[in-house]
């Protein structure tokens, strides 16, 4: 599944329309090389989740996701029983055993440990879960099997290629860090995020590509609550063209979604002139 080397990652992800700078290329074609998970950390918005699409999406390998949540565990992540199926099954007479296959039912993790061609498993916003399902994270990347007591044990024939993402809304323990290659995704510099809504948006006039730019590039100088990202900025520059001609400060609510920001925004004049 993996790319020769890293110009060869970034090359496959630009097919994709992803625009991955050298170190972010080099980081993912380490991810693979050593099979080791990646950890991808940053603000809401700057790509993170985006990268294990593109990158499935370049090597033509299954995409299987993870999204984690204040609460999550094992039966959310790894599997569970059809219980209702179960039911039905006692009260048709079956011998049947309650515990097989036939009753499992695959969540994420248990589907990517099972896959057989190429996988790339994205478990989502790992800073969502609490300690104690980072403890369980943390043991199953370590050996790539689990142990379901009503069937055995259960080994990936191949490992996936694991990409984490976390905002950072709390610190993730050391344990689980140094299982993981690391790499910080910051916004992008404006003549990056300008080749960026390019790409995802092919034909965009030059004007309104840097219009938003810069107006994305002075919001973000800004304390805000919630700063643009580059899914905003890439959705500013849809709406411009939606609407033919209007003004960047008649349409903030496609930048910004705290009522405080908008506000402050235009009192300020932070987009004036742009």
């Amino acid at each position: 599944m993996m790319l020769s080397e890293p110009s060869a990652v970034a090359e496959a992800l630009a097919r994709e329309r992803y625009l991955a700078d050298h170190a972010l290329a080099t980081a993912v074609y380490l991810a693979g090389e050593l099979e080791q998970p990646l950890l991808l950390e940053g603000e809401a918005g700057v790509g993170k989740t985006e990268v294990a699409k593109a990158l499935a999406g370049a090597t033509g390998a299954r995409l299987i996701r993870l999204q984690c949540h204040e609460g999550i565990d094992v039966h959310n992540a790894l599997y569970d029983w059809d219980y209702a199926r179960q039911l039905l099954h006692l009260r048709g007479g079956s011998e049947e055993p309650l515990y097989s296959e036939r009753f499992l039912l695959r969540r994420p993790l248990l589907e990517a440990l099972e896959s057989e061609g190429p996988t790339v498993l994205l478990i989502d916003e790992i800073d969502r879960a609490d300690d104690e399902f980072e403890a369980f994270l943390l043991e199953l990347l370590s050996e790539f099997q689990v142990s379901i007591p009503e069937l055995g044990t259960v080994k990936a024939p191949s490992r996936p290629l694991v990409v984490i993402t976390s905002n950072r809304t709390r610190e993730l323990h050391d344990a689980l860090k140094r299982r993981c290659l690391y790499h910080w995704i910051d916004y992008p510099a404006p003549e990056r995020e300008r080749a960026i809504v390019e790409a995802r948006l092919p034909g965009v006039p030059d004007e309104i590509a840097a219009r938003v730019c810069e107006a994305v590039t002075r919001l973000r100088g800004e304390d805000l609550y919630k700063l643009p990202g580059v899914g905003e900025t890439i959705a500013w520059a849809q709406a411009l063209l939606a609407l033919d001609d209007a003004e960047l400060e008649d349409t903030l609510g496609v930048a910004l979604k705290v009522r405080e920001d908008i506000d402050r925004v235009r009192e300020r004049g932070v987009l004036s002139g742009v």
